[in-house]
């Protein structure tokens, strides 16, 4: 569960520690006092999206972290990222942002990234957002709520496969299903390609050499009148001596007199090494004025090789390497057109094993999808029930569809309202007070499912009033029993019912607007209750009866 949630210069939060407990916690305040923004951070801290504007005004970085107990150590979301928690159980989240947007993120101090940080925040913590009733409206997302509630990974994964098999195939097909006449233009276009390329003899690399070549033979008369100069000052000529003769006669002369100390012989072996090494160069200097022959027929036999190379690299690729690449491209393009036919019948009988893998694979599915909503219409009824609204009819319709990524089954929930109404989609009947319940005993029914440790509702009140905000404060008391309970609500009656209850306040201090989050006792929750039901204004009469309230909700707990 969230034992401790730190805040730094996020939003209007300069600095705030939150110290979560066991149960319900409820989070309560004036509009716009930052409530929202404690749930920004929870989400920050989780891996959730965040941008620079989330930092406080005038500084430089924002930073959350949270301290999470009791966390399994087996949980997969560890062995994808390599994270663990330490030997009590105990594991700390950490996120920086920064100005600039760079993000730095840590799990027990270790580094990991915002996709991991977001795996692991997934496995603990479950955030309801006060718009997430909505998303009911949508029936696209229907079948994932049922997938999720049913466990169906196996069947689906089993149907995805054969479904990405047959999308395969069919892809393969549409492929080779062209007209004969666009057939014939383009088998033409790659005949002559083809022998286009393969009449050039391409030979990988030569591009390059030809390049250093051609450079060398449109410098050939100043190449070889530099080896000439060369030649002639290490070599000489027949009456002027050359540096290696001039060397070797220094060398002789030390020879004479090296015996008459190491100086002398130091000097006369390097005078012979020096001699050796340009030698070495003469010789070098020499081959290379021999082994030069230039030729104009070579040189205009390289500019044409050249211009070939230049031509073909503009319609075929920027090396010879990638133009060899697509003569094989092209090669196996025009063998698979000719041989299209047999291939065609070939992977018509692969289609139709696929299909009929595709329609067993989704049978499974289908059946999988049944069994699970009837048992999600009978959990949903039952926390309909709760949340007093027992005159609604809650029902899941699965119908056929053409197969598709996510299975052969249309999925969408329904819903009777009133006594002898039909049941229709919930898009078009249900009101916001009923979608935020209705969602309420979905989520509720999901978690069990889970392991997730703690449920954040952000307003989950929203649209709802009277007896069904005391049957909702019930409901999540009871969940709070089984899992740790966050709430963020303006309703008395959900914040009466929590355990824990902490104001989220707005002040002035040096010109500047801050909010800190404080826990109230009981004294200060009957004045928090007062305020929320009656205003600004605070009454005996409201205080008494925020008294009785938190009485009723202490009796109430004291039966779970």
């Amino acid at each position: 569960m969230l034992e401790l949630l730190h805040i730094e210069n996020i939003a209007v939060i300069e600095e705030a520690d939150i110290q979560f407990r066991p149960g319900f916690n409820a989070l309560t305040g004036e509009t716009g006092a930052g409530k929202s923004i404690v749930i920004d951070a929870m989400g920050a801290v989780l891996g959730g999206r965040t941008s620079r504007e989330l930092i406080r005004t005038g500084a430089e970085k924002a930073f959350v972290g949270a301290e999470f107990s009791a966390v399994p150590a087996d949980l997969p979301e560890f062995l994808e990222t390599g994270v663990s928690p330490d030997e009590d159980g105990c594991l700390l989240l950490q996120r920086e942002i920064a100005a600039d947007g760079k993000n730095a993120c840590r799990a027990n101090g270790r580094p990991i990234t915002v996709a991991q940080l977001r795996k692991i925040g997934q496995a603990l913590l479950n955030i309801h957002g006060q718009h997430d009733g909505q998303q009911l409206l949508d029936e696209e997302r229907h079948g994932a709520y049922l997938d999720r509630f049913g466990r169906t990974e196996e069947p689906l994964a089993a149907y995805q496969a054969a479904y990405s098999r047959l999308a395969e195939i069919q892809g393969k097909i549409r492929a080779l299903q062209i007209d004969e006449a666009e057939k014939a233009r383009r088998m033409d276009s790659l005949r002559f390609q083809i022998d286009e390329l393969e009449r050039a003899e391409l030979i990988p690399g030569e591009d390059e050499e030809l390049a250093q070549r051609r450079n060398l033979l449109r410098n050939g008369e100043k190449y070889l009148s530099a080896l000439a100069g060369a030649d002639f000052c290490l070599n000489g000529g027949d009456e002027v001596s050359g540096a290696v003769d001039r060397l070797r006669d220094a060398e002789e002369a030390l020879g004479e007199i090296r015996t008459l100390g190491d100086d002398m012989l130091e000097l006369w072996k390097r005078l012979g090494e020096a001699r050796s090494e340009v030698y070495d160069l003469a010789e070098i200097i020499r081959d290379k004025r021999a082994e030069f022959d230039f030729s104009p027929a070579e040189l205009d036999a390289v500019e044409s090789r050249s211009d070939l190379l230049y031509r073909l690299k503009k319609k075929y690729g920027a090396t010879v390497e990638d133009m060899l690449a697509y003569l094989e491209k092209c090669r196996e393009e025009l063998d698979a057109m000719e041989m299209a036919d047999d291939t065609l019948h070939r992977l018509e009988k692969e289609l139709s094993k696929a299909e009929k893998a595709v329609r067993t694979s989704g049978g499974a599915l289908t059946a999988a999808r049944e069994k699970a909503a009837r048992a999600l219409e009978e959990r949903v009824q039952k926390e309909l029930r709760d949340l007093d609204m027992r005159r609604v009819r809650f029902s899941i319709e699965i119908l056929p569809k053409d197969p598709a990524p996510d299975g052969c089954d249309a999925v969408r929930f329904l819903m009777s309202a009133n006594a002898g109404e039909d049941l229709r989609p919930i898009a078009k009947i249900a009101s916001g007070g009923e979608l935020a319940r209705i969602m309420l005993a979905l989520k509720n029914v999901l978690a069990e499912q889970e392991a997730v440790a703690t449920l954040v509702f952000d307003e989950v009140d929203t649209g709802v009033s009277g007896r069904a905000a005391q049957k909702v404060a019930e409901k999540l008391a009871q969940v709070s029993r089984r899992k740790q309970v966050l709430c963020v609500t303006h309703l008395p009656q959900l914040a009466a019912m929590a355990d824990i209850h902490f104001s989220v306040e707005k002040g002035e201090r040096g010109g500047r607007t801050f909010t800190q989050v404080v826990q109230l006792d009981r004294e200060r929750r009957k004045a928090e209750l007062a305020r929320i039901t009656g205003g600004t204004k605070l009454t005996e009469a409201l205080l008494e009866s925020a008294g009785e309230l938190l009485d009723e909700a202490e009796a109430y707990r004291k039966t779970l």
